[in-house]
């Protein structure tokens, strides 16, 4: 079934599923978001989640909408073999610099495609700051779900529109704030999502999905928040100490910018079999 595109988004800076395209972005995406102290910080948070709230075990994974290859360069370095799946050829061109060194199998291609790409089933599939650049992000967890073994695991991280409103009242964005006004319009060179989701929309559509809800956690639950822009010497170190410390815990984790989580897909004895007899296609 076609997507029905949001009707504030111009076509012209979309792809053909009426998502947020990238081409032409990819400089602005890696300054603006990896390369700056909320990149760091990010990555930090992540470096100290993810072997919590993941059984790793070097199995294959695979990474959705892997962009410039921060994730796969993380999981290749701890011995998994790694696909990385992206529709933006200019996105890739910087991931394979970064993953020059490893191992990574690189498919060029949306996430609509995951099942003829890259079917699976996966042992671990990774999908961190994409839905919320779709026009139809719950279809696309549909096909994660659908792509994942049983017993696999989901990491998912997506944006928080609710960190979103209150980062605009913070700001003093009353107005957008009282027209829900939140969401971006994928036009020209901002980074604004078009689709920022709540915990509520994970919580049904995992459900929906036949998938567990093992664990969450808020990512940059304290940094976008600060009056003082600049960072003074040593401040950083005792920021990411509070960012790591207060990411799982109520309330913070919850107007973390982004939200992150653990889902499963619970075990069919009838399948264990032959899910995990053989590497997922396409590993």
């Amino acid at each position: 079934m076609a997507a029905s595109y949001p009707s504030h988004l111009p076509a012209a800076y979309l792809s053909g599923h009426g998502d947020r395209q990238f081409d032409g972005l990819a400089n602005k995406f890696a300054a603006g978001l990896y390369g700056s102290v909320r990149g760091d910080i990010r990555l930090a948070v992540l470096d100290h989640l993810l072997p919590r709230l993941l059984a790793l075990s070097g199995q294959p994974m695979l990474d959705v909408g892997g962009g410039l290859g921060q994730m796969a360069r993380w999981f290749a370095e701890r011995g998994h073999p790694v696909t990385l799946l992206e529709p933006s050829g200019e996105m890739l061109a910087r991931g394979r610099e970064m993953l020059a060194a490893h191992d990574v199998k690189v498919v060029q291609a949306p996430l609509q495609d995951l099942a003829e790409q890259a079917p699976g089933p996966w042992p671990l599939i990774v999908c961190h700051a994409v839905l919320e650049w779709l026009a139809d992000p719950r279809s696309a967890l549909m096909r994660m779900a659908d792509a994942l073994a049983p017993g696999g695991q989901l990491s998912l991280m997506v944006f928080n529109r609710d960190a979103l409103r209150l980062s605009n009242m913070v700001k003093g964005n009353f107005d957008k704030v009282l027209d829900d006004r939140l969401a971006g319009t994928g036009q020209r060179q901002r980074l604004t999502p078009i689709s920022p989701l709540t915990h509520g929309q994970i919580e049904t559509w995992a459900s929906e999905a036949g998938l567990t809800l093992k664990a969450c956690a808020g990512v940059r639950v304290f940094h976008d928040y600060l009056k003082a822009r600049e960072l003074e010497p040593g401040a950083l170190d005792k920021l990411v100490e509070l960012e790591r410390r207060y990411c799982d815990v109520e309330p913070h984790w919850r107007l973390g910018r982004y939200l992150l989580y653990t889902l499963t897909r619970p075990v069919d004895t009838a399948e264990v079999s032959s899910s995990f007899s053989s590497s997922p296609t396409g590993a």
